[in-house]
């Protein structure tokens, strides 16, 4: 374990140390995850992201909702530099990128818990999917037949799951359900294939309904059970680098441009459009607070 963390570790320090000639003085470089890219490419169809005014559709996801809706405010706000992605087997979420101010914007939004922790090192937006908004689905191995038998809070207490305590608002959802054990692991690629192979019962995805709920990555396969979701109650943000050179600006154009699309209703039809935010009369939401 303690040699991939160190090899992953390098992989990200190489990944920084660009050559300078190859990055244009106007381009914005952005870190991002290999599956998250791609589906933002194929459900962006050569569009720009402004372009964007409906969310439905094929291989789109909560992930890549919260790429264009940062971009479309970013726009809107003055902020014009245009990105050059690299794409690679990272999580995105990893913080020490931002907080060194080697990446200027986290294009996956996170939890408020996790944001507030950072304000030193980073900006933090309006919420993008506010308090009461975010559900998941329970999602497992096709072949694991005891998980799709779950329909009350008591029938988790013969399953296993997996999350990590730096995302802490997943981490306190999933402590709060009375789980045959919860197990840590902070790289999302393993999670998800410690799901795949069984080792462990289910892990919490957000939904993704034009992809039939399935989520696929290389030998990876993974579904939600049906009409069941799970609550996590905490609103989630976009967040910024202050230390980026173009940090401050960034920040200053992101409020604007998440104030102008809120006010117009925007923000939560995208959401709902993608299937993100579920119509709530065709699911059970096992965790519901009385």
């Amino acid at each position: 374990m303690l040699l991939r963390i160190n090899l992953i570790a390098v992989l990200l320090l190489l990944s920084c140390a660009l050559p300078a000639h190859s990055i244009d003085a106007n381009e914005v470089v952005i870190f991002i995850r290999d599956d998250v890219f791609d589906d933002y490419s194929r459900f962006l169809k050569g569009r720009e992201p402004i372009e964007v005014k409906d969310f439905s559709g094929a291989y789109i996801r909560r992930d890549v909702v919260d790429m264009i809706i940062a971009q479309q405010a970013l726009i809107l706000g003055g902020f014009t530099k245009p990105f050059r992605y690299h794409k690679g087997n990272i999580n995105y979420r990893n913080t020490k990128l931002l907080e060194n101010g080697k990446l200027l914007i986290s294009f996956d939004s996170v939890w408020s818990l996790d944001a507030n922790k950072l304000t030193r090192d980073v900006y933090v937006s309006a919420p993008v999917i506010r308090e009461g908004e975010y559900f998941a689905g329970v999602y497992t191995s096709p072949r694991n037949e005891k998980v799709f038998k779950i329909n009350q809070l008591s029938d988790f207490s013969q399953l296993t799951a997996v999350s990590t305590p730096r995302w802490q608002t997943d981490w306190q959802t999933l402590s709060a359900l009375p789980l045959k054990e919860l197990l840590r692991e902070d790289e999302w690629l393993s999670q998800v294939r410690m799901v795949s192979m069984q080792w462990v019962d289910f892990v919490m995805m957000p939904l993704m309904p034009s992809l039939n709920n399935r989520y696929i990555l290389e030998d990876i396969n993974l579904v939600a059970v049906p009409d069941v979701l799970l609550q996590l109650n905490d609103s989630r943000h976009f967040i910024i680098s202050k230390k980026h050179p173009d940090g401050n600006a960034a920040y200053t154009a992101l409020q604007k441009g998440l104030q102008q699309l809120r006010e117009a209703g925007a923000i939560e039809k995208a959401y709902r459009e993608a299937g993100f935010i579920p119509d709530l009369t065709h699911y059970t939401v096992i965790n519901k607070q009385p």
